[in-house]
């Protein structure tokens, strides 16, 4: 019952002080929960929010119910998505002024500064997964192909996903 609060508290604590989405949470989880915790591995960690985009729904919460079931099972997967819960307080919380604050305009400066901030955030975790993820030439290669026909030829990332996956299965067979 102990690791099921604690499950529940690490990943509500995280919902809590994270802004910008799944991708922004990166380095909070990885710091939290490979590094502290040793709950996964970086590694590990890359490999659920891969598979998380490929899931339906929130890749954070994904994320946190795939650690969540490794550690205990479908009782952690439950526990691990008290990752919404500020979430969700918040919202309900300020969703009758946003309009009133939105047109404020410090509020509007501080949006732009968190946009920024939050680039900054994904930039870092784009730039430690290249390092983690594309050990060899080849997987340069995939990844810039990748690259290519998801931001010039508009190829769906499920086809870009798929074809990757093959050519890294014919590779290593």
């Amino acid at each position: 019952m102990k690791i099921l609060a604690d499950l529940f508290m690490t990943f509500f604590k995280i919902g809590l002080f994270t802004f910008g989405g799944g991708y922004a949470m990166i380095p909070l989880l990885s710091a939290e929960l490979a590094k502290k915790k040793r709950w996964t591995t970086d590694e590990e960690l890359m490999d659920y929010y891969s598979i998380g985009q490929c899931t339906p729904g929130i890749i954070a919460v994904n994320v946190s119910t795939f650690i969540g079931y490794k550690l205990k099972g479908v009782s952690g997967a439950v526990a691990a998505t008290g990752m919404v819960a500020p979430s969700v307080v918040i919202i309900i919380a300020i969703a009758n002024a946003v309009s009133f604050y939105m047109k404020n305009e410090y509020v509007a400066h501080a949006f732009a500064g968190i946009r920024i901030v939050v680039i900054a955030l994904i930039f870092d975790v784009v730039l430690g997964m290249w390092k983690k993820g594309v050990g060899s030439w080849f997987q340069g290669i995939i990844f810039c192909l990748s690259l290519l026909a998801l931001a010039w030829l508009s190829v769906s990332p499920v086809t870009v996903v798929l074809a990757a996956a093959v050519i890294g299965l014919l590779i290593r067979s």
